[in-house]
């Protein structure tokens, strides 16, 4: 006889596990409204989400007045606050937006206006003299700079992976490779017990009271699920290439350049793995999982890069990723409540929701509290989890004389040119949302992200993840 009955019946059902979709999953969690979490690949944070440029905002250049302005400058002191408590690396190395043109020199006072504007007045300008002063590898013609001392460096994979966690610990079901193919009223007869809706997956359905849709590239496609036809999201692939450590003391803080209406546009930027990064391009695509590189993307950012910074050139390249972002035709965030049909879209959501995603979550949480459904936080909530460290700034297992005493395996290191050990990569595998592959090992642990990208380290950390099965 075939089972016929749901994977799930919830009150909430959140499509897409990235960054906003794992931090409204997380908050809803902390009520007493049971939540699901769907995820249409094998992890969390595979999508937009792990390919992001990896800044956490001031929101110093959003458009004021906009809801991306106000929830980018709220995000980020949630998010700072939300670091500090589950140990997401960060790095406050603070930014400076350099002027390459006369043009853009007299466009700096306006910036500097318009930070003010979102409520960021620490931004300062500053002479060439004193950007060379800075920055000294700097490519030569530099005419002023305008400083942003806030703005940091995080990690986009500790960040979402964390949220995700702490949904699943407050009780969140995650369904991972589980792709919505379709919605429909949930029948009267009441067989899916929250009422609502059914929503189709690919691995059965789930019942759901309310759903929230924060599918990223494909919000659009939900979108027209639930009847309606008002944006189509456009991939914007992101090109990046990433430098060798050695070139970290060139790279002292962010440099940004003066922004455009295409974007933020290319930047260098040291990571928090201690790399140096250049990019991103900016090319829309129709392919939603485009996320190959190019050459011509590669002779694009070489060129920039040897403006910018030629020294860099000389330095190896380790690493070249692409990312897709979610673009609309839309200037600002798109997130509507639609009450009647106990839906909710988060779309068009860009790199900023990095920084804005918890303020997002919060901004969600209001707007159903508006269609009054009760969504006082539990008191029985478990504390925030404890993520690993992957960042450079802070003591690595390998490094931790104490710990390597209370367990050799955090003094067996497997990836060399990245510093990972066995004892690591045991606990990402034992962790509350283990990795389905090597590339969700390697987000977890930076494991073959080095100089050689797994060359001499792959076949025996896939021994060690197939061994764990």
């Amino acid at each position: 006889m075939t089972d016929h009955s749901p994977l799930a019946n919830v009150d909430f059902a959140v499509i897409g596990a990235g960054i906003v979709g794992a931090a409204i999953a997380r908050d809803l969690a902390g009520t007493h409204h049971s939540v699901a979490l769907i995820e249409a690949r094998d992890d969390v944070g595979d999508g937009t989400s792990k390919a992001n440029t990896a800044i956490l905002h001031t929101g110093f250049d959003a458009t004021p007045g906009t809801l991306e302005s106000r929830l980018v400058a709220r995000g980020y002191h949630l998010l700072s606050e939300y670091a500090a408590s589950t140990g997401i690396p960060v790095e406050h190395t603070g930014a400076l937006l350099v002027a390459w043109s006369e043009e853009e020199r007299d466009a700096l006072p306006g910036l500097q206006e318009k930070a003010v504007r979102n409520g960021y007045s620490r931004c300062e300008l500053i002479t060439a003299e004193e950007v060379y002063a800075r920055i000294p590898d700097l490519g030569p013609g530099a005419m002023a700079g305008l400083t942003v001392p806030d703005e940091s460096i995080i990690c986009t994979w500790t960040t979402n992976l964390a949220l995700a966690t702490d949904a699943v610990r407050r009780g969140a079901l995650l369904l991972r490779g589980c792709r919505v193919v379709g919605v429909h009223d949930a029948p009267p007869d009441g067989s899916t017990s929250s009422g609502g809706h059914v929503l189709e997956t690919s691995r059965g359905a789930v019942g759901a009271r309310w759903v929230i849709n924060a599918a990223g590239l494909g919000a659009d496609q939900i979108d027209r699920m639930f009847g309606h036809d008002r944006f189509t999201v456009t991939p914007r692939r992101g090109e990046l290439l990433v430098f060798d450590k050695l070139a970290r003391s060139k790279v002292p803080q962010i440099v940004l350049p003066v922004p455009s209406s295409r974007g933020k546009g290319v930047l260098v930027s040291p990571t928090i793995y201690g790399n140096v990064m250049l990019g991103p391009t900016s090319e829309n695509l129709q392919d939603r999982a485009a996320t190959g590189t190019s050459e011509d993307g590669f002779e694009f950012l070489l060129g920039k890069g040897r403006r910018l910074m030629p020294g860099l050139l000389e330095e190896e390249v380790t690493a070249a990723y692409a990312g897709l972002r979610a673009a609309i035709d839309s200037s600002d965030y798109l997130i509507d409540l639609d009450d009647a049909r106990h839906y909710l879209l988060v779309g068009g959501i860009r790199s900023t929701g990095l920084t804005a995603g918890l303020a997002i979550a919060e901004h969600v949480h209001g707007l159903l509290e508006q269609a009054d459904l009760d969504l006082a936080e539990r008191d029985d909530l478990p504390d925030p989890p404890r993520m690993p460290n992957l960042g450079e700034a802070g003591v690595r297992p390998y490094q931790d004389a104490a710990r390597i005493e209370s367990d050799p395996d955090y003094g067996r290191i497997v990836c060399f040119c990245e510093r990972v050990t066995a004892g690591e990569i045991r606990d990402a595998l034992a962790s509350t949302i283990p990795p389905a592959d090597l590339d969700g090992l390697r987000r977890r642990t930076r494991v073959m992200n080095g100089r050689c990208q797994g060359f001499y380290c792959g076949a025996h950390t896939r021994a060690l993840l197939e061994g764990d099965r």
